[in-house]
């Protein structure tokens, strides 16, 4: 079997100096240079550069955004305030909404300045069948719907026992026959400063439900603030316009009224 000599007396010469130092003071570099260990180097790190890749962006439990669709909210007590004109103003603090929002008022209790509560509620029914392409449709009153709007139309299929559920707008009121005309079908109206996902056209006979809606105002006002700025911008209110002028100033509408949007989808 070989040994070796320890080497406690021998000397060896720098591969990178050239110079004489102990043999136990050697070291071997990297690249298999015999070098005195003051003048040892490492490896730069740059010479091999660890690979790279993108960051995962992938979850393991993802879920899909769930889209929320508007929903009523509640209105202040006795919310509706009327003038002898056509202006309603309505109360609800920070409401959020904003203007051309389209706004369809739910359970009104009570009349307010001679204006009814299914002129507020802009309810009525379908007279005739129509289907998924008609641009136009009759309904069984539409004196009181201002035109452009929105109105959403339910009905139940008679097979299926499906609730159609549809928005369309209309450009046109035509009240000598009853007749909204100009239009588009399977849309949804803007609510809260954003438009929903569009509903689709569906075909609905006569005596469906129809529910119509306002395109309001935002009505901003401001409140002492003790900071700087010295007042704040709130919304707390908003208007829209009747077709026909109430008959008195009144305020009123009863408890738990609510204002949401056109369609009202789960």
């Amino acid at each position: 079997m070989t040994t070796f000599a320890s080497g406690k007396h021998a000397l060896a010469i720098s591969d990178r100096s050239g110079l004489v130092f102990p043999y136990l003071e050697m070291v071997r570099e990297w690249n298999g240079a015999w070098v005195h260990f003051s003048e040892f180097e490492p490896k730069q790190p740059q010479l091999e550069p660890k690979p790279t890749s993108a960051d995962p962006q992938a979850l393991q439990r993802a879920r899909p955004a769930r889209v929320a669709l508007p929903t009523p909210a509640v209105l202040n007590d006795n919310p509706f305030t009327t003038e002898v004109g056509t202006t309603v103003i309505v109360r609800e603090n920070r409401h959020g909404r904003s203007t051309n929002d389209a706004v369809r008022f739910y359970q009104v209790k009570e009349p307010v300045g001679g204006v009814a509560i299914s002129t507020l509620e802009l309810s009525t029914t379908l007279n005739g069948d129509i289907t998924a392409a008609a641009t136009s449709l009759v309904l069984t009153s539409s004196a009181e719907f201002v035109a452009p709007g929105y109105i959403s139309i339910t009905s139940t299929d008679a097979d299926t026992g499906v609730v159609n559920s549809e928005t369309i707008y209309y450009t046109t009121n035509t009240t000598g026959s009853n007749t909204l005309s100009g239009l588009t079908r399977g849309t949804a109206a803007p609510s809260n400063g954003k438009t929903p996902t569009s509903t689709t056209a569906s075909a609905h006979s006569s005596g469906a439900k129809v529910y119509g809606s306002y395109i309001i105002t935002k009505i901003d006002s401001t409140i002492p603030y003790a900071g700087q700025p010295s007042t704040l911008p709130v919304s707390d209110s908003f208007s829209f316009t009747l077709a026909n002028a109430a008959t008195s100033i009144a305020t009123g509408g009863g408890f738990f009224v609510f204002g949401g949007p056109v369609n009202d989808r789960p």
